[in-house]
């Protein structure tokens, strides 16, 4: 086997983890992407319990599961984020929403975070995936206009934040994979260029690879892939199908997930307009190695069936780059 093939329980965090191992096994799963969600993974436990740690891995264990990696990216999105609200109320741990004052969210949200990279470690994982919120999203209508002041602010308050984070990730030989989102710091191209200049392209801070989130917007996953092979730390999968007919716009227009009248819908791998052999393909060429982790978030369709089919699918189009061998082989031939 080279590349493993996770779960993503970000999604499944209100079924308790025992459940999730016992179905990702069934479908054929090699590992979880593991969630600080639920009772899934909580990082608390992790640093104060002797015996939790050892617990989670014996629970994988007895599935036959593995884990690469863990995400926390609700408690990540408040570490810059403005405003705090009763948003984040309603996604954040109460110890880390506390009273609700927006600079005390913050802070105990990057205390966190810190904690996550040791939880990590501790766990035998190297990456943890997640959001970093942003100052600079709210602008993104840029009406009232907004100043390049005010953009640089942004930058420099997630450098600010952000650095002392990633010095705790250096401490404990843990990397952070941010995923590249609408709403985080970094939520397309240009502006990902932009995060990773602002910590000084510090090799602690990368990115998790969602092509689903480029493709809405009209980006090239495959070229991001190439463009930024050395700072791709992990991978997503989740697809996206485009609606844009005249009436459908690409904003959503404030409507559900899967409503007919939205110009775009995340829908299970392979029922998009992701190029997937293209996207895998761009992997193979720069040495990626890594775990390929399902994220299911189709809400057209059952997610005990969409998991079990997405697995399927990917296992059937993931294929490994030339052996060595075969490369020396066509090599001699021309």
């Amino acid at each position: 086997m080279s590349r493993p093939v996770t779960l993503f329980t970000g999604q499944w965090a209100d079924l308790p983890f025992t459940e999730v191992c016992k179905l990702a096994s069934e479908w054929g799963y090699d590992g979880l992407e593991i969630a600080c969600s639920g009772d899934h993974f909580e990082v608390d436990r992790a640093l104060s319990e002797e015996d939790y740690v050892a617990g989670r891995l014996r629970l994988l264990a007895d599935h036959g599961l593995k884990v690469w990696a863990i995400s926390n990216h609700l408690v990540g999105q408040a570490v810059c984020d403005d405003p705090i609200d009763h948003r984040h109320q309603a996604i954040l741990p109460s110890r880390i929403w506390g009273d609700g004052d927006a600079e005390g969210v913050r802070q105990r949200a990057a205390a966190e975070m810190a904690d996550t990279a040791r939880a990590a470690a501790k766990l035998g994982v190297d990456t943890v995936i997640g959001f970093t919120g942003s100052k600079t999203w709210k602008y993104v209508a840029m009406f009232p206009p907004v100043s390049s002041d005010d953009i640089d602010d942004g930058y420099a308050d997630f450098a600010q934040r952000w650095n002392p984070i990633l010095d705790v990730f250096d401490e404990v030989g843990v990397r952070f994979a941010h995923e590249v989102h609408p709403s985080e710091i970094a939520y397309d191209y240009w502006t990902t260029k932009r995060a990773l200049e602002a910590v000084g392209n510090r090799p602690a801070f990368g990115l998790n690879w969602d092509p689903s989130h480029f493709v809405w917007q009209d980006l090239d996953p495959v070229g991001f892939i190439l463009d930024f092979a050395d700072r791709i730390y992990h991978v997503d999968c989740k697809d996206t199908r485009k609606r844009f007919d005249g009436r459908n716009g690409r904003l959503g227009s404030h409507l559900a997930w899967a409503d007919p009248r939205r110009g775009w819908d995340f829908v299970s791998v392979g029922h998009g307009d992701v190029p997937w052999e293209d996207c895998f393909r761009a992997l193979n060429s720069i040495g990626y190695a890594g775990p390929i982790s399902v994220e299911w978030e189709d809400a057209g369709m059952d997610r005990l069936r969409g998991a079990a089919e997405a697995v399927k699918y990917v296992r059937e189009h993931l294929f490994d780059k030339p052996t060595a061998a075969f490369d020396a082989a066509f090599s001699n031939q021309k």
